[in-house]
């Protein structure tokens, strides 16, 4: 699937926008002189649709990702799969997600409550010609635990009753913290088809980060690790005196040991094992040499 990527992002003009955390990629077809997206996304949704968006409904319309992977922590298995398919390494991609997402890992805060971060200036920049509002007392989806997440979803809720396209626009989203602009890069067809994927699950968020550094063109420096390379144009330019370079090699030392250290204790347990079902093959033909019955559950 990714690997169709490739050839889209010929069509794609490439500008940069300003953010503080995240992927703050943006493509010049999001700038106030389109139109056709929003105006179609705006004539198609109801009032029920905008109240589901206001708590990051599980609707199926928009998502063609598999349910049986709702909310689903990633796997070693997940990574692998998208690494191959990007031709980047694992630690790599951990890397991202240690820094956007922090130790935990994790791009939820509760079932269908993605890790967000409402950033006001971003906010204030969007424009859109989408003028839907969330309802005056519309509140922050339930299960929140963090004082964090609390706090920021708070800001995104109040910034919905004023314009919900410009405050999802304006939020960075999931484990990898990729700006609601950016929604075309990441194959949307609009910014609620993005939050509503960002919702779904981990596995959805992951693709979509593959889609965003496919389409922006940032792959080939995750490819090499030029780790500067892809801050600058994964956080902007201001990444040097944020230490993202340097945090995104640490991170990527600290993964790949991590690696190492696994591949080593698989290693050991397959000598081990190896062991074992000599010795068990040893007793079995010493058993039968002395005309004994060689115990089944020894073979």
């Amino acid at each position: 699937m990714i690997k169709r990527l490739i050839s889209a992002t010929s069509i794609l003009t490439i500008v940069v926008g300003i953010g503080f955390s995240g992927a703050y990629i943006n493509s010049q077809a999001q700038t106030p002189s389109s139109n056709s997206l929003k105006e179609s996304t705006t004539d198609s949704l109801t009032t029920d649709s905008i109240a589901m968006c206001d708590t990051i409904c599980a609707a199926d319309s928009l998502v063609a990702v598999n349910d049986s992977l709702r909310y689903t922590t990633l796997s070693d298995a997940d990574y692998r799969r998208v690494a191959e398919e990007l031709g980047v390494e694992v630690a790599a991609i951990k890397a991202v997600v240690l820094i956007e997402a922090g130790a935990a890992l994790e791009g939820f805060l509760a079932p269908g409550v993605p890790v967000i971060n409402f950033d006001a200036v971003m906010y204030r920049k969007m424009k859109s010609k989408d003028t839907r509002k969330a309802p005056s007392d519309a509140k922050i989806p339930e299960g929140i635990k963090s004082a964090y997440g609390r706090k920021e979803w708070q800001q995104l809720i109040n910034a919905r009753k004023t314009n919900i396209d410009k405050a999802n626009m304006g939020t960075f989203w999931g484990m990898f913290q990729i700006g609601g602009f950016n929604y075309k890069l990441c194959e949307c067809q609009s910014v609620d088809e993005f939050v509503e994927k960002m919702s779904h699950s981990e596995s959805a968020q992951l693709e979509l980060f593959a889609k965003l550094i496919v389409n922006a063109k940032q792959v080939d420096y995750l490819r090499r690790k030029d780790w500067s390379g892809f801050a600058r144009r994964y956080n902007g330019p201001s990444y040097a005196k944020r230490g993202y370079h340097t945090k995104m090699a640490n991170a990527y030392r600290k993964f790949k040991a991590q690696e190492k250290q696994q591949e080593q204790e698989q290693e050991q347990d397959k000598e081990q094992e190896q062991e074992r079902y000599a010795k068990d093959k040893f007793k079995t033909i010493h058993t039968c040499m002395e005309g004994g019955t060689p115990d089944p559950t020894q073979t």
